[in-house]
């Protein structure tokens, strides 16, 4: 029996609510596994740890891993669901949050988080990424603060000043960029995720993207944001020609091994970063703002239990992330930012200048689109016509044309 999307997503059977409770009465015998969608050494080092540190003092729950390939995700998520093989817990980003929600993935953990004993610690802001129709799908394990990475040296080389805008960004990459020396101003991320950047763009030319349920992408400010972006490579050639197909990987070895002179990401590459690069030849900068404002997203990637069979148990797992021990130790690995101010405001954070984009950042940043069908959309409607601009198949405002009717259908 094959079920198409809208029977996945309104068909099958909601979770049923559970009864909160203290963590005090939360199990502590089961065994457990945890999908998740990390990829780098950093971070299977970092979860190592906090794996380690949990067992220690949770001797009687097992953990196990599971690691999912972050573009199959979704697709094994839902195939889990129809065959009643769902993990036991998991890793949500907030943008899938509805989705799995919709499916019946997910376990509403409302009460008991609510009654649970560090709830207040956090703001309102970081709840709603696993906040789904009023209720709460998940904790906050760390958050992904947007920043960008800059090599220092070359821009005191050029007498470059930091770009605080788009436009001077664009004139920094330009005054860097030496084809001679295969040298360019920035790493841009045509390929696999790159969808978030262009909605970023959009968004930071002052176009909104879904308002009230209803697509409300601005043609005009959107076309220009996605013609600007582009425009890096197609007409300004201040980004690798392979920009089309780069992806994580491909972007942070440019910027490691000399290739490139600025790339967007988030704090989570920053452990990547310094092991390549000496201290004095790079830097980190808020996100430079648009014409329409700043678009730097703090996405929380949360935890969350599928098997409402071990909710008890999967409780202590997933709400240990929250502790300051273990939040501590997978930012030292990895550069993930704690999503409780009270630790982030750790004097080991505190007295690291690198942090500081990161802090001043935590001050504007905005939540990622959170729709049900936004994953979709980005994955296989704004990223592929956006490829079509950079490689020349079709105009700016042919894309921006698809992507506003594909949003559409997305939202019915």
């Amino acid at each position: 029996m094959r079920l198409d999307r809208r029977q996945v997503l309104g068909g099958l059977a909601a979770t049923p609510f559970l009864t909160g409770m203290p963590r005090s009465a939360f199990a502590q015998n089961a065994s457990l596994n945890y999908w998740h969608h990390f990829t780098s050494t950093t971070e299977f080092k970092g979860l190592e740890r906090v794996m380690a540190a949990f067992k220690q003092k949770n001797p009687g729950i097992a953990v196990t891993q599971e690691n999912i390939p972050n573009p199959e995700y979704m697709s094994k998520m839902t195939a889990a669901v129809v065959a009643n093989s769902k993990p036991d817990t998991c890793m949500v980003v907030a943008e899938r949050a509805s989705d799995l929600v919709a499916m019946g993935a997910l376990v509403d953990l409302s009460d008991r988080i609510k009654k649970w004993s560090r709830y207040a610690e956090y703001p309102a802001q970081a709840w709603a990424g696993s906040t789904v129709g009023g209720k709460i799908y998940g904790i906050p394990a760390f958050t992904f603060v947007d920043w960008m990475y800059y090599r220092k040296d070359w821009f005191a080389e050029k007498g470059i000043a930091p770009p605080k805008t788009m436009a001077e960004f664009q004139e920094a990459a330009l005054k860097v960029t030496d084809p001679s020396k295969n040298r360019f101003g920035f790493s841009l991320r045509g390929g696999a995720g790159g969808f978030k950047y262009v909605i970023d763009m959009i968004e930071a030319w002052g176009s909104p993207i879904v308002v009230d349920g209803k697509m409300a992408i601005d043609k005009k400010k959107a076309t220009e944001a996605v013609a600007w972006y582009a425009e890096l490579l197609t007409k300004h050639k201040v980004v690798p020609a392979s920009a089309p197909n780069d992806s994580y990987r491909q972007i942070m070895e440019a910027f490691k091994t000399g290739q490139t002179a600025m790339v967007w990401h988030h704090t989570g590459s920053l452990t990547e970063i310094q092991a390549a690069l000496k201290p004095e030849q790079f830097g980190t900068l808020p996100m430079p703002a648009g014409p329409g404002g700043r678009s730097a997203r703090l996405t929380y990637l949360f935890n969350g239990i599928a098997n409402p069979a071990k909710v008890d148990a999967a409780m202590n797992w997933i709400s240990y992330w929250a502790e300051p021990e273990p939040a501590i130790a997978f930012l030292e690995e990895t550069g993930y930012f704690p999503s409780s101010p009270k630790v982030a405001s750790d004097e080991r954070i505190q007295k690291n200048p690198l942090y500081a984009a990161a802090v001043e950042t935590t001050t504007f940043g905005k939540l990622p689109p959170t729709f049900v069908g936004v994953a979709g959309w980005s994955e296989t409607v704004v990223l592929p016509e956006f490829q079509k601009v950079l490689v020349g198949r079709q105009t700016a405002e042919q894309a921006v044309d698809a992507m506003m009717k594909g949003l559409e259908a997305a939202l019915r």
